[in-house]
């Protein structure tokens, strides 16, 4: 069984979208956590609409982990809120992909969800710096890991005190105990951090987080001022 876990914090916008392209998939042995860190909107009903189970989240290292702790799946997938499956064979393919080539962590390529040209360009920037260092310093971002379950609990996680980039300290702590690849497929993500924050602020906080990470670790202070969760507005990207 796959377990997919999906940290929550006021995503009534977003997560229908989510969901509903999980429940149009043609793979079926899954269930969803939901981990909500007490929203005040419609999030959690949204989440039990759908069939999905709701437990009690936090930020989403904190999320994740409470999320995976209350699964069954040999196989575990964290999505965040915000992004959607693009095919109904997506799972399937994912998944086939993943054990054909006996991964242990995987992600995906991304893609942006909107027409702008600087997103594409970012985006494939992206791209073309994770695949590079794949062998050296894995990135898999935290809105799409694919791992199995006895390498998730092998680790203990993600490292909960980290306040920015704790995926990338769990897929480079994953990838000294197991197989890490990245899989063919591409996952469309939205773009919203860029419009809330400003695309030269993001990047360049990610930057100086990357360099920070190389010379001391994940940041277990809050230096880059990480929020989690997104005012309501009428940008649904």
């Amino acid at each position: 069984m796959l377990s997919i876990i999906i940290p929550t914090y006021n995503e009534e916008q977003l997560l229908p979208r989510l969901l509903a392209s999980i429940k149009e998939q043609d793979y079926c042995d899954y269930e969803i956590i939901v981990a909500d860190a007490a929203s005040s909107d419609r999030t959690p009903a949204i989440a039990a609409e759908f069939g999905a189970r709701v437990v009690p989240g936090g930020l989403p290292p904190v999320g994740r982990n409470r999320g995976a702790a209350t699964t069954t799946g040999e196989k575990i997938l964290f999505l965040d809120a915000d992004v959607v499956l693009p095919r109904r064979d997506f799972l399937s393919s994912a998944i086939q992909e993943f054990d054909s080539r006996a991964l242990d962590i995987a992600t995906c390529r991304v893609d942006p969800i909107g027409d702008k040209k600087i997103d594409k360009l970012f985006h494939w920037f992206y791209n073309f710096y994770t695949a590079c260092l794949a062998s050296i310093r894995p990135h898999a971002p935290g809105f799409c890991i694919l791992v199995r379950r006895h390498l998730h609990e092998k680790l203990g996680g993600f490292d909960e005190e980290i306040k920015l980039a704790e995926d990338q300290d769990y897929s480079q702590r994953a990838a000294k105990l197991g197989q890490f690849g990245f899989l063919s497929e591409y996952l469309p993500v939205s773009t919203r951090r860029f419009e809330r924050d400003g695309r030269l602020n993001v990047i360049f906080k990610y930057v100086i987080c990357e360099f920070y990470m190389m010379l001391f670790g994940g940041p277990k202070s809050d230096i880059f001022k990480y929020r989690f969760g997104y005012p309501k507005d009428k940008t649904l990207k």
